[in-house]
């Protein structure tokens, strides 16, 4: 109404009201603004933390434009006042304005990078998920060689306890084996002892009143001298006769012992522990041996099967006198049979 009373009188006085409202209108422009301004500066200060500053202030700022409208509502005294002080706050809101612009512009480039960082991010992500599904992959394929591998394990679990359980019954039948064969060769060994007894037995009547012939044990032992000269492996005649009547002995006893009894007659040479060298015999070793070989060939010619002599030699390493004297040496120089098994 102020401003048709202004129209009709035409006075100038009558203007001042017309800008009141102008300034009214641009106040509430301006508060439109700030509020937009308020509501983008809430946004971009997420992406800064230096805009929280600026907005406070232009918080501030709407607060004291709101009071300046509400004054100018209230009495129209001040509007030259308060239009120099908006004035005044106008051109600090578009150095603000500014500001907010370039704040807006460097927001949107940080937008840039986080979009440009979100393509690498997804890109990233894409050859994860691509080495995930190999990943996967690999581990179904690792999933059933594992289920493979165990039935595989069942299946030689299954095959070893079939094996255990025929193992078991294997020591049964061995440990019963073993027993019936124990038994069998003791009832052998007794029926050796007893071809043994027998053969021990016969020498002794074929070879009665001989002191240079003993049973030492279970062996039938020859003084050297009986069979063989000094240092020679040849069998002299006194030895020879003597030679006969044994294998006279062995033949009656390999008639008589059943072929299934394993039996042989051990020839043994031995020395006493005066060393020997010798062209013929470098050692006692090759003395005692070629001794016991030379008895062994004999019973070979006087029709003893090979396979039931065994010569042995020992040299002076089986004494069975231990003095120095002529005695001792003689005792030790001997030729000794034994029958046992083979």
């Amino acid at each position: 109404m102020a401003l048709a009373r202004g129209r009709r009188g035409g006075h100038p006085e009558y203007y001042w009201p017309g800008y009141v409202d102008i300034l009214s209108t641009l106040l509430l422009v301006v508060t439109f603004l700030m509020s937009l301004f308020m509501v983008t500066q809430f946004f971009v200060s997420q992406e800064s933390s230096g805009k929280d500053v600026a907005l406070k202030r232009l918080t501030t700022q709407l607060a004291q434009l709101t009071e300046l409208l509400a004054l100018e509502r209230t009495t129209s005294q001040t509007a030259e006042e308060e239009l120099t002080a908006m004035s005044a706050s106008l051109a600090e809101t578009e150095a603000d304005k500014k500001k907010l612009s370039d704040l807006v512009a460097l927001g949107d480039q940080k937008a840039g990078e986080a979009q440009s960082k979100a393509a690498v991010l997804a890109s990233d992500l894409d050859t994860q998920k691509e080495i995930s599904e190999e990943a996967m992959a690999r581990v179904n394929l690792l999933n059933q060689q594992l289920l493979a591998l165990r039935r595989q394990i069942a299946a030689l679990e299954e095959a070893l306890d079939a094996s255990e359980s025929k193992d078991k019954q294997s020591q049964t039948r061995i440990a019963d084996l073993g027993q019936r064969l124990n038994v069998a060769l003791a009832k052998k060994v007794q029926e050796l002892s007893q071809y043994r007894s027998e053969f021990f037995g016969k020498l002794r009547t074929l070879l009665a009143n001989r002191q240079d012939v003993r049973v030492v044990g279970d062996r039938f032992v020859f003084q050297a001298e009986v069979l063989f000269p000094s240092g020679s492996d040849v069998i002299n005649p006194e030895g020879l006769a003597t030679l006969d009547s044994l294998a006279a002995a062995m033949k009656e006893l390999d008639g008589k012992i059943p072929k299934e009894v394993s039996w042989v007659l051990r020839v043994d040479g031995h020395t006493d522990r005066r060393p020997i060298n010798s062209p013929a015999f470098p050692s006692n070793w090759e003395l005692s041996s070629a001794r016991a070989i030379a008895v062994v060939k004999f019973l070979i010619d006087r029709g003893i099967p090979a396979n039931r002599l065994v010569a042995a030699g020992f040299g002076e390493n089986q004494p069975i006198e231990s003095g120095v004297t002529e005695d001792a040496f003689a005792k030790n120089r001997r030729i000794e049979l034994k029958l046992t098994e083979r």
